[in-house]
């Protein structure tokens, strides 16, 4: 028997804990449409059977999660040649910006750029593998998604290794301009493939894995911008190497998210 029914998620604010709710219920049997809306943290599934290993599930993250009474109708699913054209056009905007962000971050000097550019490449591959998902058994979206995620830790691995190195060898300020221009053009490359993203409104795991790493990107954006505003303030590179350490700490606590909940 099919059934429908709604929990708050009072703690659920923003895109990637939207995407972690995803995730969790994609590991519950039986479980079909899922509708959410941020503005009320609520969360709608369709699923068979009783409520409570859903409600398990949520309860896993987290984020206050109580069951209410009245659902909302599902919205219809996404259909498999919608995602691959989302991924798709993903997969392009990453590898562009990733090109793009590793040149300028070597001419430019800017740890923060470059770590960025390899988030980039771990997202395409991420996109890539997503791509080979769709349509596929839920086991194999599993392996896929672990794939990406491990990707993600060993970028963030050597990345952090980069950063040491640049620490102790005291290499000379970064290109200001260079930072704020290129991270400016990679945040509007990733808002766009965020919406991209939403629109297909796929609930798989593989897919939600993508979303994920993409709402981590715009904060990384943000970041490298505010470090060349300090690194100009301060006439001092630490903030760029700061930035960039921050930045693959990110990446690696997004691979966890993604190994805890694909596994």
């Amino acid at each position: 028997m099919r059934n429908t029914t709604t929990f708050h998620v009072a703690k659920m604010d923003c895109s990637a804990e939207e995407q972690l709710v995803r995730m969790a219920l994609a590991q519950v049997g039986g479980v079909g449409v899922t509708q959410i809306d941020l503005d009320r943290r609520t969360v709608t599934v369709d699923h068979q059977g009783e409520s409570a290993p859903l409600r398990r599930a949520l309860e896993s993250l987290d984020l206050d999660t109580t069951e209410v009474p009245t659902p909302t109708p599902p919205a219809e699913p996404a259909k498999p040649g919608n995602e691959r054209s989302a991924l798709a056009t993903a997969l392009a905007i990453n590898a562009c910006l990733f090109i793009a962000e590793l040149i300028t971050g070597l001419i430019g000097r800017s740890m923060g750029l470059v770590a960025d550019s390899l988030d980039m490449l771990a997202d395409a591959v991420v996109y890539a593998l997503s791509l080979l998902a769709v349509g596929t058994t839920l086991a194999r979206k599993q392996r896929l998604a672990r794939s990406s995620g491990y990707l993600q830790f060993g970028l963030a691995v050597a990345g952090l290794g980069e950063v040491l190195r640049r620490l102790v060898t005291a290499e000379g300020l970064p290109d200001v301009t260079t930072m704020i221009v290129m991270s400016t053009v990679a945040l509007a490359g990733n808002i766009a493939t965020l919406l991209i993203l939403r629109r297909a409104k796929s609930d798989e795991v593989h897919f939600q894995a993508s979303w994920i790493f993409t709402s981590n990107d715009i904060k990384v954006n943000t970041l490298v911008i505010a470090a060349a505003v300090v690194v100009t303030i301060t006439n001092n590179s630490a903030p760029d190497l700061v930035v960039g350490a921050a930045i693959f700490l990110i990446v690696a606590n997004g691979a966890r998210r993604i190994l805890a909940l694909a596994r």
